[in-house]
C-alpha cells in the first residue's frame, strides 16, 4: 500500500491517538535496513522538486506539527533539506508579535504562503491557534472552537489557488519524549534545546491530545489531508514523510515548460560560436 493511503486521515473520520502505534516502523527491523530506501526516496525527492519548480503552475505548503521533541527540525534537516534551497523555505511560527494579534490570527500565515513554484515547510503553523490557546485558555471556546471551519475555508481558498497542502502530524509516545529531554541532557550539543517549557508543557500531554484530534478529525479534508506519522523511530518518519511527498509529487502533472527560445536558431549561434 502507498503510504499516502496509509497514513492519511480520511475525511470526517474520529481520531483516537491511543490506537495508533507511535513505534510503528514498518517492514524494516532497523534503521540499517531502510537506509537505502531514504535514501532513493531523497533522491527522487531532490528530483521532483526541480521539476515542480521548473513546471511553475502551483505551490506546495508542508505543514509538520507534534509534541515537543517530536522531530519537526529532524524532519526538515534529514528529508526535506534534500530539497534545492533556491525553491523551498522553511518558515517557524513562534509567539505572535504584538503587530500579528492585532489582525485576525490568519493573518501572518497568508503572507509566508508560498508562491507558484515554490515549497514552503512550516515548522508549526495556522493549527497552533487551536492547540496552545485551547490548552493554555488563552482565548475564549467559542473564539478557538470557531476556527476549524476558518481553517478549512482558509485552505480550500488556498488549494482553489493551485497551492498544494500536505499537513503531517509526528506521533511519539510520552515514554519516548522522555527519552529525547534525556539525549538533550546529556548531549552538549543539544544542551542548547533544552526550556523549562518543555516539562511543565508535559504536564498538559492529554489535554493537546484531545486538541490534536479534533485537529485530525475536523480538519483533514479531501484537498488538504492530514497524515498521522509513527515518530517514536527517527527514521522511519524520516522515510514515511518523504515517501508521501514523492508520491504525492508523482500524481501531479508536471512537466518542463517548452523552451521560451527558437532552438534552431539557438543552435546555429552555438555552432557559430565555436
Amino acid at each position: 500500500m502507498k503510504y499516502i493511503n496509509q497514513f492519511r486521515v480520511m475525511p470526517d473520520s474520529k481520531v483516537k491517538l491511543k490506537d495508533i502505534d507511535p513505534g510503528f516502523k514498518g517492514y524494516h527491523e532497523a534503521h540499517k535496513d531502510a537506509v537505502k530506501e531514504i535514501e532513493q526516496y531523497q533522491k527522487k525527492l531532490r528530483s521532483l522538486q526541480e521539476l515542480f519548480y521548473a513546471d511553475g503552475r502551483s505551490s506546495l505548503l508542508i505543514c509538520l506539527q507534534g509534541m515537543d521533541t517530536a522531530g519537526k527540525d529532524g524532519t526538515i534537516n534529514h528529508i526535506l533539506g534534500t530539497m534545492n534551497p533556491q525553491g523551498c523555505r522553511v518558515v517557524g511560527f513562534r509567539q505572535p508579535s504584538t503587530e500579528e494579534l492585532a489582525h485576525d490570527f490568519l493573518w501572518r500565515i497568508h503572507q509566508e504562503v508560498p508562491p507558484k513554484g515554490q515549497v514552503a515547510i512550516f515548522n508549526r503553523s495556522h493549527y497552533e491557534d487551536v492547540l496552545i490557546v485551547r490548552v493554555h485558555n488563552l482565548v475564549p471556546q467559542a473564539v478557538w472552537s470557531s476556527r476549524y471551519d476558518l481553517i478549512n475555508s482558509f485552505e480550500k481558498e488556498l488549494v482553489e489557488s493551485n497551492t498544494h497542502i500536505l499537513k503531517f502530524y509526528l506521533h511519539i509516545s510520552k515514554q519516548e519524549q522522555l527519552s529525547r529531554f534525556k539525549d538533550r541532557l546529556d548531549d552538549p550539543t543539544k544542551q542548547w534545546k533544552i526550556s523549562e517549557a518543555d516539562y511543565k508543557e508535559r504536564h498538559f500531554w492529554d489535554d493537546y491530545t484531545a486538541a490534536y484530534e479534533d485537529v485530525l478529525s475536523r480538519c483533514s479534508t479531501e484537498r488538504a489531508p492530514w497524515f498521522i506519522i509513527p515518530s517514536d523511530h527517527k527514521w522511519f518518519r524520516n522515510l514515511a514523510i518523504a515517501r508521501i511527498v514523492v508520491e504525492y509529487l508523482e500524481g501531479l502533472d508536471l512537466k518542463f515548460p517548452p523552451p521560451s527560445v527558437d532552438l534552431k536558431h539557438i543552435r546555429r549561434e552555438y555552432h557559430d560560436a565555436k
